[in-house]
């Protein structure tokens, strides 16, 4: 993948996932949120079943692991991803994309467990402590706090981010190797239902404002967060390297902060901000010597 490719697609999977922020709080006016949720995947799933029967040809899971990939991606990472749903009822999408930013600070704790070879080193234990002290500055997980609305939106929002960090490791430790695009397809299409069921579950009224600005934010997270959106991160993950996919996750609470101050007018405090910053400086921790191979490699390869 040439750079500047790469480079244009970092860019726009940082403003797709991070206008899907503000677009489900908005959307979160018109619908139940576990509701919401499923017809958005409902949506995504059955564009990229279509893309997969036409383009892709192996349109289906065919082995166990591939079985074992499915459910475990739609029971994690997409049926997981209604806490987010319900946190956002409580919390801006700023905080909400700030807390997701966790996300590679979890996959190496999950890593440690799931996987035997996986070492943890000072270096990473430093870089994961890090990490976590910026998502307390953001939660801040004071006596007073715990029973506030404000709370339980950040915590089931933290709960979202373990549940889809901890699906995507478990697909990886079945070693299918089906097609990303059939693999997100299916594992959309479990999420959705299950996320669907839970919606029956609490009760939720199952009539949505179907007003065209709620069906244009349907139509915009179904096709470009979750269609394009979650088809190009794999692909950049496959081409480019899990480093310079997971730096994605930095770029979207910038997004997600811009859009809803715009559009939502929702605002930051500064120890949320700071937050942030520790959250990512937690990764430069982690990833430092990742970080050194990647631009010793790019000076090699540029002559400088």
């Amino acid at each position: 993948m040439s750079r500047r490719r790469a480079v244009a697609l970092f860019l726009f999977m940082g403003i797709a996932f991070g206008t899907a922020f503000p677009a489900i709080k908005a959307g979160l006016a018109d619908a139940p949120p576990l509701l919401f949720a499923a017809l958005r995947f409902y949506l995504s799933a059955l564009l990229l079943v279509v893309y997969s029967v036409v383009v892709v040809r192996e349109w289906r899971p065919r082995e166990r692991g591939d079985w074992l990939a499915v459910v475990a991606g739609g029971v994690f990472s997409i049926a997981g991803a209604g806490f987010l749903y319900l946190g956002q009822q409580y919390t801006t999408s700023g905080v909400a994309a700030i807390i997701y930013s966790l996300g590679p600070v979890l996959t190496v704790v999950f890593a440690w467990l799931l996987f035997p070879t996986e070492r943890a080193s000072r270096r990473a234990v430093l870089g994961v402590l890090v990490g976590l002290l910026g998502v307390a500055l953001v939660v801040r997980p004071a006596p007073d706090a715990l029973l506030t609305a404000d709370f339980r939106g950040k915590a089931l929002v933290l709960v979202a981010v373990v549940s889809v960090t901890l699906g995507s490791l478990l697909i990886r430790r079945t070693g299918t190797h089906m097609p990303a695009v059939t693999l997100t397809a299916w594992t959309l299409g479990i999420g959705a239902v299950l996320l669907h069921a839970g919606s029956l579950v609490l009760g939720e009224s199952q009539a949505v404002a179907s007003t065209p600005g709620f069906l244009a934010i349907l139509v915009y997270l179904g096709v470009v967060p979750s269609g394009l959106g979650f088809a190009l991160y794999f692909s950049l993950l496959e081409r480019a390297g899990a480093l310079q996919a997971n730096l994605v996750v930095y770029v979207v609470p910038i997004v997600a902060v811009l859009v809803g101050w715009l559009w939502l007018d929702e605002t930051l405090s500064g120890l949320t901000l700071l937050g942030f910053l520790v959250v990512f400086v937690g990764f430069l921790v982690l990833q430092s010597r990742k970080i050194a191979e990647l631009l010793r490699e790019r000076r090699a390869s540029t002559g400088t």
